[in-house]
């Protein structure tokens, strides 16, 4: 739907809220983090005061209390971001971290503020380099820094210790012989840019890892260091919670489209927002970032047509949501302590949940195969037909597991080359995107946050260079794919 040709409805008299509307800030000024605001000791007093208000309390009761009381959106501010998963809220948090003003207003827009769908709280919290894209294990191995040095980043003094409940056995990745060269390459790359693995034998394999049938493998790639899994939940909330302490707003609604700078239509103007209560704002900005998970190509298609040389064109981005399963299994005789994240040559994943003998496990389908995104149910048949086979033939002892739960939950899914899509948008100045990681977000969140940060505070980027990762691969059709040993 296109925002201009639905103007008239959507300011139908006694629908918009904010009539009167200041001019978009043309430029932000950073301060340094330890810059002091010239204000009265009252005011600063009153302002510390709030802050410590918002601290004390648990993200659940912060929520709790946005989701009861009426908002009142802002007029304008100098970012918006769409999405306040870990995503949206690791780019506030960075914001606000690098400008620490209070005159710096970043807006963060979350339509499910409970998060029951959301990719983040869905996800099974890996963290793995093993990846053959240059900029994938960079952003990968500083989420695993991020994670050991979490308190230094996101802890908040008086507040509990962060603890996200990281499990560091590592990824076990396994090739057929069709595909061990890869493995082998990839490796080498991972372990030149600083990651810890080890490629291993089929022989090795079974010494170290008797439960594994070795049958069809060539080799196996063992993550030694800065790999396994964590709690997204934990990193997620202590994101929103140091945003929320630093000055960053949430507001509970969706983004409906956009407004234009002085009928520019090279420059955004406003975001259209639907409130809670259902009215609806025109919130003004100079920045919108689009960290919409699954749903970030919706947010892009309510979009204007751009004028080229063949007249007016829509410009997609390659976004939308594909559901995926995660299974839950018991296993009594499965393989205990130390065993690290499974992935078959098939691609189907498993791993310890706690020392109980249970497990989760999934694997992504064939295109042919890609399930419904109506709603989250759950296709068993699925599991029995795709999943337990190959399962019980890699680690035999699983022909005895028993299913006891599963979920599903939405990837957002880049069409194009499965990979993110992070930076300025190629036509809108002042419109960038971080999204379309496909399945590992969760583990990039950190180093995509910092990166946006860095564009929009320097205007480069200034720690890891990921401009490989931009639209403009999309729009020259030039994928920066993987190399999938699967």
């Amino acid at each position: 739907m296109c925002v201009l040709t639905n103007k008239k409805n959507l300011f139908k008299k006694g629908n918009v809220v904010n009539n009167n509307i200041e001019d978009t800030p043309d430029k932000i000024v950073p301060n340094k983090k330890d810059s002091k605001p010239i204000v009265s000791k009252t005011l600063k007093k009153g302002l510390a005061s709030i802050r410590e208000s918002l601290v004390v309390k648990d993200v659940d009761d912060i929520l709790a209390e946005w989701m009861d009381r009426p908002q009142t959106l802002p007029k304008i501010c100098d970012v918006v971001i769409i999405g306040g998963g870990v995503m949206g809220s690791s780019i506030a948090y960075w914001l606000k971290n690098r400008v620490f003003s209070d005159y710096f207003k970043v807006v963060v827009i979350e339509r499910d503020p409970t998060y029951t769908t959301a990719s983040t709280v869905l996800s099974c919290g890996g963290l793995r380099q093993q990846f053959s894209l240059k900029e994938n294990i960079e952003m990968s191995l500083f989420g695993a820094e991020f994670l050991r040095n979490i308190n230094e980043y996101l802890g908040i003094e008086g507040e509990p210790t962060i603890d996200p409940y990281f499990h560091p056995y590592g990824y076990l990745t396994l090739a057929s012989e069709r595909t061990a060269q890869i493995l082998i390459e990839n490796s080498k790359l991972q372990n030149f840019l600083g990651a810890k693995n080890i490629v291993l034998s089929a022989a090795k394999l079974k010494s170290m890892f008797p439960w594994i049938n070795t049958e069809g493998i060539e080799l196996g790639c063992l993550g030694l260091e800065k790999e396994g899994w964590f709690d997204p939940w934990v990193l997620l909330s202590a994101f929103k919670k140091k945003a929320l302490q630093l000055g960053a707003r949430y507001i509970y609604g969706e983004a409906q489209g956009f407004t234009y700078k002085n009928n520019d239509t090279v420059q955004l103007d406003g975001l259209i927002v639907r409130t809670k209560e259902g009215e609806i704002h025109n919130m003004k900005f100079a920045i919108a970032i689009v960290a919409a998970g699954a749903y970030s190509g919706q947010i892009v298609d309510k979009l204007d047509n751009i004028k080229t040389e063949r007249g007016l064109e829509k410009m997609y981005l390659p976004v939308e949501p594909r559901k995926r399963f995660v299974y839950c299994v018991h296993c009594p005789d499965g393989p205990s302590l130390n065993t690290p994240l499974l992935i078959d040559n098939t691609g189907t994943f498993l791993r310890r949940e706690g020392l109980a003998g249970t497990y989760i496990c999934g694997r992504s389908p064939e295109e042919s195969e890609e399930p419904s995104t109506e709603d989250l149910s759950i296709d068993y048949d699925f599991f029995e037909e795709k999943i337990w086979p190959i399962l019980a033939r890699r680690v035999p002892v699983f022909e005895k597991l028993k299913l006891k739960s599963s979920w599903a939950g939405y990837y957002e899914f880049n069409t194009f080359d499965q990979n993110g899509i992070i930076g300025p948008h190629p036509y809108y100045r002042n419109l960038y995107f971080a999204t379309g990681f496909s399945g590992h977000g969760i583990q990039q969140a950190p180093a995509v946050g910092r990166a946006i940060s860095e564009l929009i505070v320097d205007g480069e980027y200034k720690t890891l260079d990921l401009s490989n990762l931009d639209f403009n691969r999309i729009l020259f059709g030039k994928p920066a794919y993987e190399k999938n040993i699967i």
